[in-house]
């Protein structure tokens, strides 16, 4: 048999297959024959572009990733496969096969098809900044980025009672989804002022000024963006101060405070699969594309505009 093979990126912008060791499990491991997997296109860009900062590669560093920051590196997070007879997502780089602790392999529930199941890691990040941003019942939130963490936070703020969520973006292609997810949409020039809450997620200096532009007095600003080794000018004059906005950092390696200490880690991700079972968050998958066909198809999947990219396995 084959050794199962593993995708690297190798030098930026260039990617290849590379054949990987299965070795035996050990006890409280299990071996994962992967089904599908996802591309996570924000921070995968940025790691196959060499652009993850030097001061951000210990942060950076994937749970199961192999190989080091730039480059070579095997990187993911987003694996559904199979293991002891049963669907599991992990949090590990696209593989064709591979060992990881029992702990680790979150069971996928049977309303969840694994092709959506790859979004559980977006998902996850979508969760914890809703327990970042605090909703209130009632409240006008705005979201800009209509990238996959971006509806995938404004599906879940629209949840809240009697709140109004409109998804900001450039593409007018991303209305009908952001409808079907239960919010409004509106353009960067037509976006609504005097929102208590807004979700920073375009990862763009014009979207932070539109999230800025946008709060009303006393408002709280999420920012869900990561920019990577980009520096970005912050208008912090004008009426920043006058209208006591609030900036708040929201990032995925930790459990919000407001839920730390109540949820571990593999509960958060466990209730970020259940939250799948929606079949609205289909229209955020695209492809598939075959596993064997990565490396040459990877910067097209990177390209802006790219929703979650699906890996297919089917082959083997």
């Amino acid at each position: 048999m084959n050794p199962p093979r593993a995708f690297w990126v190798v030098a930026s912008g260039k990617g290849e297959l590379r054949p990987a060791h299965l070795r035996a499990p050990e006890t409280g491991e299990v071996v994962v024959r992967t089904l599908a997997s996802g591309i996570s296109r924000g921070t995968e860009a940025l790691v196959f572009a060499g652009r993850v900062p030097e001061s951000q590669w210990a942060a950076m560093r994937a749970p199961l990733m192999e190989g080091a920051f730039p480059f070579p590196v095997k990187y993911g997070y987003a694996t559904v496969g199979e293991a002891e007879g049963r669907r599991v997502f992990v949090l590990h780089p696209h593989q064709e096969a591979f060992v990881a602790p029992r702990a680790m392999c979150i069971p996928v529930p049977d309303a969840v098809p694994t092709r959506r199941a790859v979004l559980a890691a977006n998902m996850e990040t979508a969760l914890n900044l809703t327990w970042d941003a605090i909703p209130l019942a009632g409240e006008r939130v705005l979201v800009i980025g209509a990238g996959v963490v971006g509806l995938l936070a404004a599906s879940l703020l629209a949840r809240v009672p009697a709140t109004t969520v409109t998804v900001v973006d450039l593409d007018p292609s991303r209305a009908a989804l952001a409808e079907r997810l239960g919010c409004r949409f509106a353009h960067p020039d037509a976006a609504p002022r005097e929102q208590e809450l807004v979700v920073h997620a375009s990862a763009s200096e014009a979207g932070l000024r539109t999230a800025l532009a946008s709060a009303a007095v006393e408002g709280r600003i999420v920012e869900a963006s990561w920019y990577g080794d980009r520096a970005t000018a912050v208008p912090l004059g004008e009426a920043f101060h006058a209208r006591r906005l609030r900036l708040v950092a929201t990032q995925v390696g930790m459990v919000a405070p407001a839920m730390r200490g109540r949820r571990t880690h593999a509960e958060r991700l466990a209730l970020a699969l259940d939250l799948l079972a929606d079949p609205a968050y289909d229209g955020l998958l695209q492809g598939p594309t075959r596993f064997r066909d990565l490396p040459e198809a990877m910067p097209v999947l990177l390209a802006p505009g790219s929703l979650c990219q699906v890996i297919d396995y089917a082959e083997l």
